[in-house]
């Protein structure tokens, strides 16, 4: 029998290495559910959101001083104001889609034969998007039009289905709206510190009666794993898509979604 400790732990580094990959971080939580017992249960269902402000915290960290230049700004500095609300503009969608449809997407959605097909049909996308020669225009991510950040954010919403990839679908359509990779990446990093805010700040509410002592326990020590492993993942990535692009990501994603896909039909 593993520990809760254990979990909490393999768990924290799942997050922290899927969260800004284009790969989907709930996807691969469903499925270590599923396939390795790592998480069944509501404490554990609620673990695998709250665990995402670790990552959210490791871009807070990395990018404090751009982050901190834009907040001091925003009130004197047209660019800095405009990015805010560019940041909250692609928000919206994602809370209007949310608060209409968010519990139908869980009750039906939420199942690993889902994640599979998602994960495959996302790699097949990264894939195309690889061969294609896009030529970029927007090269910070802080200074895109405010209509692009509408349209990322819309894009996003995609991700609502488990396995699509909250920083793959925003990815892609920053770049099919002239953003190169690396700001495409960066601002899909910015946009997800208030999606990923919004989804804690919900469920800690929702389920802050059932939380005791060794659950807070647990969560802090997912919290941390998830932050430190987050904020390898994000150095790395960075320099890895601007050289190589995500071929990478999109095999990885066609090979967990096969295997997963066997696995459930041959009855685990």
């Amino acid at each position: 029998m593993m520990s809760d400790t254990l979990r909490a732990v393999i768990l924290g580094i799942v997050e922290g290495v899927t969260e800004f990959l284009p790969v989907s971080s709930t996807g691969h939580l469903l499925l270590a559910e599923r396939f390795f017992d790592l998480g069944e249960g509501d404490f554990w269902k609620s673990f695998a959101v709250l665990i995402q402000l670790g990552a959210i915290l490791a871009i807070v960290a990395l990018y404090f001083v751009k982050l901190w230049r834009v907040a001091v700004g925003m009130f004197s500095n047209a660019d800095d104001r405009r990015f805010v609300i560019g940041v909250l503009v692609a928000f919206l969608p994602a809370v209007v889609i949310g608060l209409i449809a968010g519990k139908y997407i869980k009750e039906v959605l939420f199942n690993p034969w889902v994640v599979c097909f998602s994960l495959i049909v996302g790699g097949a996308v990264l894939l195309w998007v690889d061969q294609l020669t896009l030529k970029p225009r927007l090269h910070d991510a802080t200074r895109f039009p405010l209509l692009t950040y509408f349209w990322i954010g819309l894009a996003q919403c995609l991700a609502m289905i488990p396995g699509v990839s909250r920083s793959g679908a925003s990815i892609i359509a920053a770049m099919f709206l002239g953003a190169d990779k690396r700001a495409a990446a960066e601002f899909s990093f910015f946009l997800a510190i208030p999606t990923m805010v919004g989804a804690f700040a919900y469920d800690f509410y929702k389920n802050r009666g059932e939380m005791n002592a060794d659950h807070l326990g647990i969560v802090a020590i997912g919290f941390v794993v998830s932050f430190v492993t987050a904020i390898i993942v994000v150095k790395t990535f960075l320099e890895y898509v601007t050289r190589h692009g995500f071929t990478l990501f999109a095999w990885w994603r066609v090979i967990v979604g096969t295997l997963g896909l066997v696995a459930l039909a041959l009855g685990h």
